[in-house]
């Protein structure tokens, strides 16, 4: 059964809370962005061309949104589903579960994503933003959802300048036993 949800934009350093997490729980987990990464690569896309047809063909992210709803509203779902997402689905689903948003600056978002993935530092910074602003369109449109909405999560991690132990210490004490 679902226990945490875990959100962010892309580089905030979820999928890293989420290791975390599940390494010291023995949890399992789910990462939404790696469905939306391997649809994009079954279709010969990159990430960000990939996000650019979700923006054209609204069906397309619709289809991995429900499925996404499905799995953690099933009993057999992952203690712990990553994806921007997740916690406005959990929310709106009513399941009772910490919802996790981890928050960082722009700026810290392309070293991250430069870091993981090479590149300048400049495009990485015009990369994210883009993505970002795609993103948050599309949601809109999609589903009405504003993601600089905090409603639906009971804990905000603004990450920028504490390490990754850190953001796990704060969620780990939030999730408590």
């Amino acid at each position: 059964m679902l226990r945490l949800t875990v959100s962010g934009p892309p580089g905030s350093g979820t999928s890293t809370l989420v290791d975390k997490i599940c390494q010291s729980r023995d949890w399992t987990s789910l990462n939404g962005g790696e469905i939306f990464r391997n649809e994009a690569a079954n279709r010969g896309l990159s990430v960000v061309q990939f996000s650019a047809l979700c923006k054209q063909d609204l069906d397309v992210d619709r289809a991995l949104d429900t499925k996404l709803k499905e799995i953690i509203s099933s009993k057999n779902s992952p203690d712990v589903v990553e994806s921007r997402l997740s916690g406005w689905w959990a929310h709106q689903l009513g399941l009772d579960c910490l919802r996790v948003w981890v928050s960082v600056s722009d700026e810290e978002r392309a070293r991250r994503i430069q870091n993981r993935e090479g590149g300048d530092f400049t495009g990485r910074l015009q990369e994210s933003i883009q993505r970002q602003a795609d993103d948050n369109q599309r949601y809109l449109e999609l589903y009405g959802i504003d993601m600089s909405d905090m409603a639906p999560y009971n804990l905000i991690v603004d990450a920028d300048n504490i390490d990754a132990d850190e953001v796990f210490r704060l969620v780990s004490n939030e999730l408590g036993g």
